[in-house]
């Protein structure tokens, strides 16, 4: 069956997109449109369906219902019988394992997807040294995996992908194995990879320090669906749902359930905002960032006694998590902050709400 035409404005465009193991849905109804050259991350917790989208990218699961474009040509649909080659994609996936083959040198790892696609050596040979060059990595072309530490693996797998030129690189879960100095390291790796090369880079993380850092676009995920999607800086400022409001940024954002209580949305006996901001809402969630709670009494705000759990140091503030019954507040505070755990304290709203959302989650508009 001849692929179907889709627009060629959008190197990845993912349409209705379903995928079922027996009676689970791992992948819900997703609609994706990737712009050509974008960085794009595929944030949530385990279990959100992230790497299961990446497989139908790479072409290693089949949809069940939907369809996957790759610069205008449909290469899977779930309803349309469409399901070409992972080979022919013209993708290069990274696996989360570096997968490397242990008796080939680097050199010969980097060949070998160009000798398969029957690239000749002058060319092959050519190519291996631009990339090994690229990743700064030449002075292991002649080395064995078994040889080499894992981050110096880790480049030698994103060469072997990038040999090939494909016009899209799938990378699963990349850094996992990494230590934490080296993740940040080949972050900037990556980023200056996909700058050099041009591709569309579609990355799973679960980190999302990784998501923000990275990305030109972001979709979280949740329960196989996309909560949001858009730009890193969007989504932090304007989250449409408490999910992506309290999974995105650091320190975590603070959501507070309210009543309508007269002309106040209350957080118990705490009038906190006019209830006019929520029209027709008995009850809500009030967003407070880190920054707008402060520890101790503040003339003029509104404050609420809590009992002190722990402190961490954050580039000359400290973090503050507090406890008020079973909620759990952050706030953020200038120097240093030290008390002992089941201290009692006071927290403070230094500002109104940034943002105010239903009981189910959905932002109201303001």
């Amino acid at each position: 069956m001849n692929a179907l035409n889709t627009t060629t404005a959008d190197a990845i465009r993912i349409t209705d997109l379903v995928k079922r193991f027996g009676t689970f849905t791992a992948v819900d109804h997703i609609d994706i449109a990737v712009p050509k050259g974008a960085f794009l991350v595929l944030v949530g917790p385990s279990g959100c369906g992230k790497s299961t989208l990446l497989r139908m990218l790479a072409g290693l699961d089949e949809p069940s219902a939907g369809e996957i474009a790759f610069l205008g040509q449909t290469v899977s649909s779930g309803t349309g019988g469409v399901l070409s080659d992972p080979r022919q994609r013209n993708a290069g996936l990274v696996f989360q394992s570096y997968a490397l083959w242990p008796h080939m040198t680097v050199a010969n790892n980097i060949a070998w997807p160009l000798k398969v696609a029957k690239w000749n050596k002058e060319m092959r040979d050519a190519r291996v040294a631009e990339v090994l060059a690229l990743l700064g990595i030449d002075e292991l072309r002649d080395r064995y995996p078994a040889e080499i530490s894992g981050g110096q693996q880790q480049r030698v797998a994103i060469a072997r992908t990038i040999a090939p030129k494909p016009a899209i690189l799938l990378f699963d879960e990349p850094l996992s194995n990494l230590d934490a100095k080296l993740r940040i390291e080949m972050r900037s790796e990556l980023m200056r990879i996909h700058r050099a090369t041009g591709a569309t880079s579609v990355y799973v993380t679960h980190d999302q320090v990784e998501a923000m850092t990275m990305a030109t676009h972001v979709a979280v995920l949740n329960n196989g669906r996309v909560e949001q999607f858009g730009a890193p800086i969007d989504l932090l400022r304007q989250p449409q749902t408490t999910f992506v409001a309290t999974f995105l940024g650091t320190p975590p954002a603070n959501l507070l359930p309210v009543e309508k209580r007269g002309d106040s949305l209350a957080f118990g006996d705490l009038p906190l905002a006019d209830a006019a901001l929520a029209p027709g809402l008995t009850t809500a969630q009030l967003l407070y960032r880190a920054q707008d709670i402060g520890v101790g009494v503040v003339e003029g705000r509104p404050s609420i006694a809590a009992t002190f759990s722990e402190a961490a140091p954050i580039a000359g503030q400290t973090m503050v998590t507090a406890m008020v019954g079973d909620l759990r507040f952050t706030g953020l505070v200038d120097g240093y902050f030290q008390a002992a755990p089941g201290d009692a304290i006071q927290l403070s709203f230094l500002r109104d709400p940034d943002a105010i959302f239903t009981s189910g989650g959905e932002r109201v508009a303001q």
